[in-house]
């Protein structure tokens, strides 16, 4: 049994798990290992394959992990060489025969890049909110899930010019946990919405309408941490060399989008109101 460090770019697919008719990150990584021959055609996945975790369509991870019964030669970069830019393996570790990836995870970290300029929102507001969202919670007004809500969290806001840097982790997630939390903690920094509606999403009684709390976007969220205590994974310098040159690469593709449309943006306001 082997584990492999999966890093991707979540926002040309819809989520990790596989679903049927549209792309995701699970249906690339079985697609190249059946490329590679290590997943055979009649079968659906290789054996005692599991996935730390099935982040949401837009979604990216750092740190996402697959382990399955693996041949020795498979290292990351054999790993990449058939697989998309936009998707690399960069580390391994061996594994106990009976190791699962789902279960075995004694933790995992999320990180939200939330858009929040200062003249935008009260830090100290936000910090506040996680603050009080910290600990053990029924979380049962902050997910679509009926079970499985109770949940023990701890997180952390730090500013990074216009963006607030939410970390938030705990041995699992419900569905939506994080965007949700993440959206009410930058209405209360935003003042729209009073502190005390912490107190009110927490309560046993549900929220329903308007008094509920929307998902915020998928796309700044990253999977950024998984642990498991009892693995040592090996980074492969040849494939982690490769990752950094992708993303690298989207960084500058996407700086270069931005640039343009503040361009658009700034013709646009300058424009002639009858143009």
């Amino acid at each position: 049994m082997r584990a492999y460090r999966i890093a991707y770019d979540g926002r040309p697919f819809h989520g990790f798990q596989r679903q049927p008719d549209v792309a995701t990150v699970e249906d690339i990584i079985l697609s190249a290992l059946r490329d590679l021959d290590v997943l055979g055609t009649d079968a659906d996945t290789p054996p005692g394959y599991a996935a730390a975790g099935r982040t949401d369509a837009g979604v990216s991870a750092v740190a996402q992990t697959v382990a399955f019964d693996a041949p020795d030669w498979l290292s990351p970069a054999a790993f990449n060489g058939e697989l998309p830019a936009g998707v690399r393996a960069w580390a391994v570790a061996d594994a106990p025969a009976d190791f699962h990836a789902t279960h075995d995870a004694t933790r995992r970290e999320y990180v939200y890049h939330l858009h929040a300029p200062p003249a935008t929102v009260d830090d100290d507001r936000a910090r506040d909110a996680l603050d009080a969202l910290s600990g053990e919670h029924d979380f049962h007004n902050l997910t679509p899930d009926e079970t499985g809500t109770v949940r023990d969290l701890d997180g952390s806001i730090r500013r990074d010019g216009d963006f607030l840097i939410v970390r938030v982790g705990a041995g699992g997630f419900a569905r939506q946990l994080v965007r949700r939390l993440v959206s009410l903690v930058a209405a209360v920094g935003r003042d729209e919405r009073d502190p005390g509606a912490v107190d009110r999403v927490l309560a046993p009684e549900p929220l329903p309408g308007p008094a509920g709390v929307s998902p915020a976007p998928a796309e700044p969220l990253v999977l950024a941490a998984v642990s498991y205590p009892d693995l040592d994974f090996e980074r492969d310098p040849d494939a982690a060399a490769s990752a950094r040159a992708v993303f690298r690469e989207r960084r500058v593709r996407h700086a270069t989008r931005e640039r343009v449309a503040v361009d658009l943006a700034a013709g646009v306001e300058g424009a002639p109101d009858d143009a």
